[in-house]
């Protein structure tokens, strides 16, 4: 079986696998949904009968409806070559539009913008059990520390403590059914509850029960992510591994639901349902396991960040910042900038919410906007897969008047803190939209001449002993896509800006390829023995190490002496010394004598001020930094024209 596909086989490895990256999100939910829900009783925080069963019967059919029939059913189907996630989506379907990349940009950027909440609502919810036990206990300072801690860890890789999620995340679950259940068996009336009636009455018949949709929607938050880590688990592991998540996490809810019920009129006072379940010898117990709990969360939720980082950055829809990989494990990622971001996004939420009662507010109301994007998408794709019309436009209308319900009584969290993940969101649409923008400002107005007539000009340079050797092979990075063509800024480079006199040429281009795992590579000579052109065709989730790939093309040349790398000054030939290797990476800057229209003049304006505080493009293609030499070359385009200028004597 291929490497790459043994994890995603249905196996017991590939079970806990799942358990332990994918459910961490949605696991964590019971800690605290009820509370949130409790608080739009009659009576904020009274235990109410007719909400109880009501909301565990809304919480029952929206784990159903939501993540079991579209994502854990339907969704999983679009995978693209094994990988899922809104960009994978996206690849899948964007011929078919270019609107299709603004419904990408938007799902992408509100599921980065919900990314910082989830560590600080779900590590809160679980430190404030301690309350129970200390009643005066500092949380806020415990949280910091604990999400400061994750973060710091990040760039040592996770291999080894993530071995340990898988088992951890069984434990946690078998917790959550086994306290469910015993609860269920002390008051089975809760039991009503699986009736979607009790969910209708809410809805239409309760004082503001439709509003409280926006709580209830906290039960499925990592729904996303089920799709988002398709790669890492396979949807057979994920489909089977759903079911045990699932029951216990019904399980728990009906057995929050069940104390409730033993505490009709009482007010909460501060009581967490979920925690009211466990025996008082427990307590400290479940508060530590859910405390791991939440932290295996955290990690899962940062972990595919980076990826979706990676992801945006390869379809040129985020800067190209410095990505690492800690260790040799397919999906370990580092991304240094965002890791920063996230950290003091988490740390700034804590600071100013305080309490996870009031993160809940914040919390729900982007990754609505995600599920939308992802439900638009895929109807365009079920369309491509020419499913029966009637079947898509079901599907279309089911989910959009579901998921629009949830967005509408999520706005009402808007005031109460949910405009803090909005603005967080509309930020990064807004670096997403102007990168994307840029890319394409500047590929329309990149000029590209055709190569071959500089071949005679290229070899009489490299033969041209009165110009010193600059390198004895120059590498420079290419975006031309074409074979035959190359940028007259390199031609520029080469000739006029300082003549780069070597022994051989080398013109290297990346190709994003839509599907995650290609690796391929073509070379072109383009002239014996002076110049080549290789095309490395990588998948969009394929790391880009281009220095490692690069010496490993080269060396391929040499064992099929397809050429001769060693240095070509006499003394070191005979010593059969291998010449040095120089990588030249243009970097364009704006030109005060360009015109733009205006929108396109403040979409430049925002990239080049964007781009003063991201490393050059070496660090991201993985260049050796000390063999680099970046040039800025001016972003040519139409000079102003008319100059009135007259010439006296």
């Amino acid at each position: 079986m291929d490497a790459k596909h043994k994890h995603t086989a249905v196996s017991t490895a590939g079970l806990l696998i799942a358990l332990g990256i994918i459910y961490g999100d949605i696991g964590t939910s019971p800690l605290y949904v009820m509370s949130a829900i409790l608080k739009g009783a009659k009576v904020p925080d009274v235990i109410d009968r007719d909400l109880v069963l009501g909301a565990i019967s809304c919480v029952l059919w929206t784990l159903t409806l939501q993540t079991t029939v579209k994502y854990v059913l339907l969704t999983l189907n679009a995978d693209n070559n094994g990988e899922g996630g809104i960009f994978s989506l996206y690849t899948l379907v964007r011929r078919r539009g270019a609107w299709l990349s603004a419904v990408a940009i938007i799902g992408g950027s509100a599921l980065l913008a919900d990314g910082v909440i989830t560590p600080p609502i779900s590590v809160s919810s679980a430190i404030e059990g301690l309350r129970a036990i200390y009643p005066n206990i500092p949380t806020v300072p415990i949280v910091i520390g604990i999400i400061a801690g994750l973060f710091l860890v990040q760039s040592f890789g996770t291999q080894i403590i993530g071995k340990a999620f898988g088992p951890i995340m069984f434990i946690w679950f078998s917790m959550l059914g086994t306290l469910g259940v015993l609860w269920i068996a002390q008051n089975p009336v809760i039991l009503k509850a699986a009736n979607p009636y009790y969910a209708y009455e809410l809805l239409t018949q309760y004082p503001s029960g439709f509003w409280l949709l926006g709580s209830v929607f906290l039960c499925t938050t990592g729904a996303e992510a089920l799709y988002s880590d398709l790669g890492h688990c396979g949807k057979g592991n994920i489909r089977i591994s759903w079911m045990f998540v699932k029951t216990t996490l019904i399980l728990n809810y009906f057995g929050q639901g069940a104390w409730l019920l033993s505490h009709v009129n009482e007010p909460l006072a501060g009581r967490n349902p979920f925690y009211a379940l466990m025996p008082s010898w427990f307590l400290l117990i479940g508060i530590i396991i859910a405390t791991v709990a939440a932290i295996i969360a955290s990690q899962a939720l940062i972990t595919g960040s980076f990826t979706l980082v990676a992801e945006a950055i390869r379809l040129n829809m985020w800067p190209k910042v410095k990505l690492n990989y800690p260790t040799d494990v397919k999906g370990q990622l580092y991304v240094p900038s965002m890791n920063r971001l996230l950290l003091l996004g988490c740390i700034g939420i804590v600071l100013y919410f305080r309490e996870s009662a009031n993160m809940d507010a914040a919390y729900g109301l982007a990754i609505t906007l995600t599920m939308l994007m992802t439900t638009i998408l895929l109807t365009v794709w079920l369309r491509a897969r020419r499913v029966p019309l009637p079947i898509v436009v079901l599907f279309a209308l089911t989910y959009a008047v579901i998921e629009g319900s949830f967005l509408v009584a999520n706005l009402v969290k808007f005031p109460h803190g949910g405009w803090v993940s909005l603005a967080i969101g509309t930020v990064l649409v807004g670096v997403m939209y102007t990168w994307l923008r840029a890319y394409f400002i500047k590929k329309r107005l990149t000029e590209f001449v055709k190569i071959e007539p500089y071949m005679e000009a290229l070899k009489q340079l490299s033969d041209d002993d009165s110009i010193p050797k600059y390198s004895t092979h120059l590498v420079f990075m290419t975006s031309a896509e074409r074979a035959s063509e190359i940028e007259s800024k390199i031609i520029y480079s080469i000739f006029q800006k300082r003549p780069k006199r070597a022994d051989i040429y080398w013109f290297v281009h990346v190709d994003t390829t839509d599907e995650p795992y290609t690796m391929e590579y073509k070379v072109v000579e383009l002239a014996p023995d002076d110049a080549f052109r290789i095309t490395f065709r990588l998948g969009f989730r394929v790391e880009q190490r281009i220095n490692l790939y690069f010496r490993k093309v080269v060396e391929d040349l040499v064992r099929n002496k397809e050429v001769d790398i060693t240095s070509r000054y006499e003394s070191l030939s005979r010593q059969h010394v291998t010449g040095d290797f120089r990588f030249v990476v243009l970097e364009k800057f704006l030109s005060v004598e360009n015109e733009f229209p205006v929108v396109e003049k403040l979409v430049m304006q925002a990239y080049f001020y964007i781009k003063q505080f991201i490393a050059s493009e070496d660090k991201y293609f993985g260049l050796d930094t000390s063999s680099v030499k970046v040039e800025k070359v001016p972003l040519v385009i139409t000079p102003v024209r008319d100059v009135a200028l007259k010439r006296v004597s």
